[in-house]
């Protein structure tokens, strides 16, 4: 989140942003994804090989949208009825399918693709 927006950001947005950094994870102001992404692009990261989203299972896919959204976890697993186990199995196996290092790249793939839109 920006400094500017931090004081007036619902206490929701707040409680999900420590939750995810406390849980291990990451947490993107969906106001500021737009810049993230470019500055990301920038960096001079190339973009995996000859991905397909349709390398993925439909339960990937599900996974890889909600990362792209910023959830965590323990997020993904109550809204897909499954263990935590069970979604970093899929993030491992979405990982080894596309090429991915990180979380930070799994988020930029999901909005390259259309998995994710950015927020106004």
């Amino acid at each position: 989140m920006r400094s500017d927006r931090l004081k007036d950001a619902p206490a929701e947005e707040i409680i999900r942003a420590v939750r995810a950094v406390a849980n291990g994870g990451a947490y993107l102001d969906p106001a500021t994804t737009g810049r993230v992404l470019s500055a990301y692009r920038a960096g001079g990261t190339p973009p995996p090989a000859a991905v397909q989203i349709g390398d993925l299972t439909a339960r990937e896919v599900e996974v890889l949208h909600l990362i792209g959204r910023g959830a965590t976890n323990e997020e993904i697993a109550d809204q897909l009825v499954i263990t935590e186990a069970t979604v970093k199995a899929h993030i491992t196996r979405i990982f080894d399918k596309l090429g991915l290092r990180d979380r930070a790249a799994a988020i930029v793939f999901a909005f390259d693709h259309g998995l994710v839109q950015p927020s106004a």
